[in-house]
């Protein structure tokens, strides 16, 4: 029976064994592919300066990045806060220690965040973030780099049909500039509508002209026809070709489309940004984009996983042999098991039950023997 003590808050869980094995999986897979691009990994800490961290997550959606646990800090007396982003403190990290490091800089990094809430269509308010970051370039080469990155660590982690959805975060200012001319004070109504794909709503707002924009969606090649048609004045061009670069680099290795208009969780990437999606996952498994630094305005291309959302999908590992080690057993014997990648299980007292405790094998006068399942 649970007592009321033990009940966890909303939005924070266990993870249970077999769960928590096929996320390390997932996380030594994507690691291990990042560290063989170059990728080296930095461990910033789970708490800041309130003042720091929110002043270097400027853009980031509230219930995503500044929805912050705050407190006071007995030791100095000022507000500390838990992140909920990682990627601000890469910046930070870039922008201080590693400042004069030569670019572009290759971060990598993995840690534990947390949100104050959540959003209804995903209640988690602790979630494990592993990401890499190119900073010093946001290139259509560091795009290319990043998004095929990204595509190789979700493919290690075992995840299958990966899908990467492109979307153009500074289209409404580029186009209002001149190909379509807005007002400033109707540059967000636009936006807004954009994000709502209300038709009625965008004409209202006196954006009539960008109505093509919200057909200009799905499988790449027919979108980026689409968006090509509706840039006649070639505003976009330089920007379409580059979307055409990345999607060539990533070639077979996943489905790719076209969603220009998409802004939510891109509110503080530049000119290109792309969500993640794999077969079998009911929510994104990451996303990523180009960006400016907070604080130092220096160029980065990124991408951030989401692990406990993608081992949803990540197949489970394969268990390690479990050797039961009787009382007396041999030590030198049993040390030797382990490192071949065995692991053991040692009795404590009699009547203890090896099977019922998971062991598939024993160790008996010096060589295995198995256990017959019950």
């Amino acid at each position: 029976m649970t007592k009321p003590n033990d009940l966890l808050p909303e939005g924070l869980e266990d993870r249970l064994p077999a769960e928590t094995a096929r996320i390390n999986a997932a996380m030594h897979a994507c690691l291990d592919v990042l560290d063989a691009h170059g990728y080296d990994r930095v461990r910033p800490p789970l708490l800041e300066f309130e003042a720091s961290l929110a002043g270097r997550m400027a853009g980031v959606s509230v219930g995503e990045g500044s929805a912050m646990f705050r407190f006071v800090d007995p030791a100095s007396l000022r507000t500390l806060a838990l992140r909920s982003d990682m990627t601000p403190q890469i910046g930070r990290i870039a922008s201080n220690s590693l400042k004069d490091a030569a670019r572009p800089l290759r971060l990598a990094y993995c840690g534990d965040t947390v949100v104050i809430k959540a959003s209804q269509l995903d209640p988690a308010r602790e979630r494990l973030q592993l990401g890499a970051e190119l900073i010093g370039a946001d290139s259509v080469a560091a795009a290319c780099e990043i998004v095929s990155l990204a595509v190789e660590a979700l493919a290690a982690a075992g995840l299958t049909g990966i899908s990467v959805d492109f979307t153009l975060p500074d289209l409404v200012d580029t186009l209002a500039e001149k190909a379509f001319p807005l007002a400033p004070e109707q540059i967000e109504a636009v936006r807004r509508e954009l994000d709502t794909k209300d038709a009625g709503g965008l004409k209202a707002a006196g954006g009539a002209a960008y109505l093509p924009l919200l057909y200009a969606t799905g499988p790449f090649a027919e979108a980026l026809a689409a968006m090509r048609a509706i840039d006649a004045g070639g505003a976009l061009k330089s920007r379409l070709d580059a979307l055409e670069a990345i999607a060539a680099s990533i070639g077979d290795s996943a489905r790719i489309t076209l969603d220009p208009t998409e802004r939510h969780g891109f509110e503080y990437q530049s000119w290109f940004g792309f969500t993640l999606y794999a077969e079998g996952l009911r929510r994104a498994a990451g996303r990523g984009g180009t960006y400016r630094i907070a604080g130092s305005n220096e160029a980065a291309t990124g991408f951030t996983l989401y692990l406990d959302r993608l081992a949803e999908a990540a197949p489970q590992p394969e268990a390690a042999q479990l050797v039961w080690l009787p009382i007396g057993h041999d030590r030198a014997k049993a040390s030797a098991l382990r490192a071949g990648g065995a692991r053991t299980l040692a009795q404590l007292a009699e009547g203890e039950d090896p099977v019922a405790l998971g062991c598939t094998h024993t160790l008996k006068d010096g060589a295995l023997a198995a256990l017959e399942p019950r």
